[in-house]
């Protein structure tokens, strides 16, 4: 799949209300990382001083697209959840 187009609004089931209601359509991104995270400090731990890197860095990879996730918020009750995405190489929200 190359060029996909998504509705900004769907009409779908919505957990909290629990019937079908009208849905706002957005592309998920993932935050920004927290430098203080215990996992963060940790990693920055293992790479300090001599020995180079806790993992190898990835070079090649093997694929060429990315799972692209929807974030789905209800407009009665604005309530949001994620659905999982298919993997494409353009999402267009019309």
């Amino acid at each position: 799949m190359n060029n996909v187009n998504v509705p900004k609004e769907v009409n779908t089931y919505c957990p909290k209300c629990k019937h079908h209601t009208v849905h706002t359509v957005s592309l998920y991104k993932a935050g920004k990382r927290r430098a203080l995270a215990v996992g963060e400090r940790a990693h920055a731990r293992e790479k300090e001083g001599y020995g180079g890197q806790k993992y190898a860095l990835q070079h090649t990879f093997a694929k060429t697209t990315k799972k692209q996730t929807l974030r789905l918020k209800c407009k009665t009750c604005s309530y949001m959840y994620h659905k999982d995405g298919i993997r494409l190489r353009k999402l267009a929200l019309v």
